[in-house]
């Protein structure tokens, strides 16, 4: 076959490409910053680009950005229900402290959740009581963490709502496909089943045998973070200068250093918010480097207990109003790109940061000059009402059960109450289900008159609606919609599907087909599914009529693929959610997903061809 050129204005629009991909990878700057970047640059380049403002802008009114931004706001209608809080704790009921009775109650109940509730809450509300249900049956929680983000991005694929790759690709489907109108909610749901059930049965077998337990049971958090250097207990001697002194008056003479905790015989109090002064007699639990310490030590004259290590369980034998927690910090957290300091945690939360865990690496020092990153894992010594503040914005996913346990007894409803409006959101949520299964309101439009019904029925406040979206996925979408309607507009689409096209003269039709699904994979777990999804679709429609072959499943393909992505920590939020927590490394993802990718690939090509056809 012979290639033709390549337009010069879709070059352009490739250059443009090249750079966001750039971008996407390294993360130098965030992606919705590169997103809102592409759109500027697309006007700018307008007479190559064939874009102007107006479509620059138009990601921002595009049905698939306006369905997901309602969606959002659903999902949280349905969160605050407390279902799935309450779910999460039976989970433990069921077990009955076996190791694989674990493993199932996550997957199995985790995925066919995932399908109706945006995926990212559940994982967030699942990840400490999963931490806990590890425990009970004595096992490292690693190795329900990564089945429990698996199984929720296997579960998106059960219906149209299940992920924001599945509403994108029926959005284009309307606008690629002749006499097309979108994708119905269970239009693909068989499909989906069956790639939720072989996922299943491989997390449950070969899976189960891959996932690392990378967190020792009963884990201490001092010694995970290796902080046994940097948490020294002290006694105020009688001549020491500290005496008489209130805890927080060493803040500005040694920033370096932090009290934690002030003991006086049976009694314990948190640091530096107490109001007690300094006496003879009296331990501080103190955090700092050695230098540090000694410095603070020397200064003040007080006297050190070098043979008295400071474990998680020293804070739990003298127990006070705070607590010892690990909290992963989401993609879409308002303190992503902040220093700790500047987040104000210490000031307006109560909550210390004692040490970052970053992939492999642990940081322990200069921590108020840390820029915090999405996935990062913090080690806080943090209030229960911080800990309620943080659950309830998602600033911080505090990924610890036993934090949980301080905000009451364990008792379901005082941990998980039912909302009285729960009944209602219900409802609310099925009608909004039905009315587009039935095509009687297009998806947005139903989505839409759910958020309304939520909203002045009382179940859910307008404030609560909006801190629910992304708005880094939403400015995301909207700046990569027109570029890949900018690729199909100049011909690049064509261009790259004509190169692919010309495998056919070596490769059958369905090897072509799963050569999508491989490639789009491939993209997906480097950047974001979104973006990748919106680039390869046009491309893959484009083939499949160059080709002469089925559209629809050539979409589907791509829109599968895109929608799972396992062999990297940062191909999907929920994967990114449990790295910390899990204590995994890179490789982990690529040891357990790597097969599960490929297996998926081929069990979906295959169901995909036999449903539609080729």
């Amino acid at each position: 076959m012979v290639v033709t050129e390549v337009p010069f204005d879709a070059l352009v629009v490739f250059g443009i490409i090249a750079v966001a991909l750039v971008l996407f990878v390294s993360e130098v700057i965030p992606n919705d910053v590169t997103a809102i970047g592409v759109i500027a640059t697309l006007v700018v380049l307008g007479p190559w680009t064939g874009v102007d403002a107006r479509g620059a802008i138009s990601g921002f009114a595009n049905p698939a950005t306006v369905t997901i931004v309602a969606m959002y706001m659903l999902s949280a209608g349905i969160q605050a229900t407390g279902l799935v809080q309450r779910l999460g704790i039976y989970l433990a009921d069921i077990t009955a402290g076996k190791e694989f009775r674990a493993l199932v109650a996550t997957v199995c109940t985790t995925g066919p959740i995932a399908g109706f509730i945006n995926n990212t809450p559940v994982v967030a509300v699942f990840m400490p009581m999963i931490s806990d249900l590890a425990e009970s049956v004595g096992i490292s929680p690693s190795k329900l963490l990564l089945p429990l983000s698996y199984a929720a991005i296997l579960g998106g694929t059960l219906t149209l709502i299940g992920s924001s790759t599945n509403i994108l690709a029926s959005d284009f489907a309307r606008v690629l496909i002749p006499g097309r109108d979108g994708i119905g909610m269970f239009e693909f749901s068989g499909v989906g089943l069956l790639v939720l059930i072989v996922g299943t049965a491989y997390l449950l077998t070969i899976g189960r045998r891959l996932v690392p337990a990378r967190v020792p049971v009963d884990s201490d958090a001092v010694e995970e973070f290796d902080l046994e250097d940097h948490l020294t207990v002290m006694h105020v001697r009688p001549d020491s200068a500290a005496v008489g002194e209130p805890v927080e008056a060493f803040d500005e003479t040694h920033p370096k250093v932090r009290i934690l905790q002030l003991r006086r015989g049976e009694e314990a109090f948190s640091a530096p918010h107490t109001d007690r002064v300094i006496e003879a007699g009296d331990e501080l639990v103190v955090h700092g480097t050695l230098q540090a310490v000694n410095r603070f030590r020397e200064t003040t004259g007080l006297g050190q207990r070098l043979r008295e290590e400071v474990t998680e369980e020293s804070f739990e034998e003298a127990p006070t109003d705070d607590v010892l927690a690990k909290a992963v910090v989401p993609d879409d957290s308002r303190y992503v790109g902040e220093t700790v300091a500047e987040a104000g945690l210490a000031e307006f939360h109560r909550t210390a940061v004692l040490a970052i865990r970053r992939g492999d690496e642990v940081v322990r020092t200069d921590l108020a000059e840390r820029t915090l990153r999405p996935g990062d894992l913090l080690l806080i010594r943090t209030t229960p009402e911080s800990i309620r503040y943080f659950a309830d914005t998602g600033m911080l996913i505090v990924a610890d059960e036993r934090a949980y346990d301080r905000l009451a007894e364990m008792d379901v409803e005082a941990v998980a109450p039912l909302s009285p409006k729960t009944p209602v959101m219900v409802a609310i949520m099925a009608g909004v289900i039905g009315v587009a299964a039935l095509d009687l309101l297009p998806i947005v439009i139903a989505a839409l008159a759910g958020v309304f019904t939520m909203i002045v029925t009382g179940c859910l406040r307008s404030a609560d609606a909006y801190d629910a979206v992304s708005w880094n996925v939403i400015f995301l979408l909207a700046g990569v919609i027109p570029l890949g309607l900018a690729m199909e507009e100049t011909g690049g689409a064509a261009a790259i599907a004509e190169v692919l096209v010309a495998t056919e003269a070596v490769l059958p039709l369905f090897a072509v087909l799963l050569s999508f699904y491989l490639v789009t994979g491939l993209l997906a777990n480097v950047i974001t599914p979104v973006a990748t999804v919106v680039l390869m679709i046009p491309v893959a429609v484009d083939a499949a009529a160059s080709l002469g072959a089925n559209e629809f499943t050539f979409l589907l393909v791509v829109m599968f693929s895109g929608a799972t992505s396992f062999m990297t920590p940062v191909g999907y939020q929920t994967n990114l959610m449990v790295y910390g927590p899990g204590g995994y490394e890179f490789a982990d993802f690529l040891r357990v997903g790597g097969p599960l990718q490929l297996l998926l690939a081929v069990v979906t090509t295959v169901a995909i061809w036999l449903v539609w056809g080729l």
